[in-house]
């Protein structure tokens, strides 16, 4: 029983880590010049999966994702720059394409939001950890002070 579950667990491993390699399902879809290939590769990696978010278009299995790495090997094959590729995907989908964005004046709270959170959270557990001033003493209170010291 023990080996069958390893047997299980390594069988999962392994279709876990050939994943991405099934990213590009149609072996027809690659570019028949390596360099060209290379090149579309390189710019794939380089862009968000609209619908994933966090993989690039070459390690995504979605539709859209599919749709893109065609897009940007049809302009490799056309022979555009990797800059121009880019360009033209960042004027139809906007900055959130790149998995980095640049940082620019409409993006410098993206790339400044993990100080600022660091910051915030330094302050709070800093005015959380701060002793009050003490309350100042009723009348009751002050007689019943004056009578305790008295004694």
């Amino acid at each position: 029983m023990r080996v069958f579950k390893f047997a299980v667990a390594a069988l999962l491993a392994c279709q876990l880590l050939a994943a991405p390699a099934f990213a590009i399902g149609d072996p027809s879809e690659a570019l028949p010049d390596p360099a060209q290939e290379a090149r579309a590769v390189a710019i794939g990696q380089q862009l968000r999966c609209l619908v994933c978010q966090n993989e690039s278009i070459e390690d995504s299995g979605a539709e859209l994702a599919r749709d893109l790495r065609k897009l940007v090997r049809q302009h490799v094959a056309a022979g555009e720059s990797n800059e121009q590729v880019t360009a033209w995907l960042v004027a139809r989908y906007g900055n959130f394409v790149r998995l980095r964005p640049p940082f620019a004046a409409a993006t410098w709270l993206l790339w400044a939001s993990p100080v600022l959170a660091l910051i915030a959270g330094i302050c709070i557990v800093y005015l959380a950890r701060r002793p009050l001033p003490p309350s100042p003493l009723s009348e009751a209170e002050q007689d019943r002070l004056r009578k305790i010291l008295e004694q």
